[in-house]
């Protein structure tokens, strides 16, 4: 169940509260999460190279990255299954931008959009910190 907590956040993001309601939607909008690694940039998967993995379908811009994915998902799956950083952070689940991304310590975090992206680089190190101590409390909800 979507909480109020979540549709207010999606509100103030600038985001549609339908976003929260998108399960069967692919992870990362169809992004290729693998992509980020290699090519160093958000790429377009493909409904012809897809995975179900953790309760979710993801698409891969190759056969090649999907299975570098299936060899090794922790690897390659975006943080706090695939919530903005930020958002956890701050206590709360939010939808991402595919194109709002990091990778720190070989580790993919995505944000909402990229003016949450620019606040949460204002403090990476605590703002993962304060997502890490949330995100038992919020991965299950």
């Amino acid at each position: 169940m979507i909480s109020r907590r979540a549709i207010l956040a999606a509100t103030l993001l600038g985001l549609p509260a339908s976003s929260l309601f998108a399960q069967a939607a692919p992870m990362l909008d169809g992004y290729d999460p693998v992509a980020y690694f290699i090519d160093g940039a958000p790429r377009l998967g493909n409904t012809a190279h897809s995975l179900d993995w953790n309760g979710r379908r993801w698409h891969f811009a190759s056969p090649a990255n999907r299975d570098a994915f299936a060899a090794d998902p922790a690897r390659y799956a975006p943080q706090y299954d695939g919530n903005c950083a930020w958002a956890v952070a701050e206590g709360y689940l939010a939808p991402v931008d595919p194109h709002a991304w990091a990778i720190v310590d070989g580790k993919l975090y995505l944000n909402a959009n990229r003016r949450i992206q620019r606040r949460w680089e204002r403090d990476i190190p605590g703002f993962i910190a304060r997502a890490e101590t949330n995100w038992p409390g919020l991965r299950n909800n």
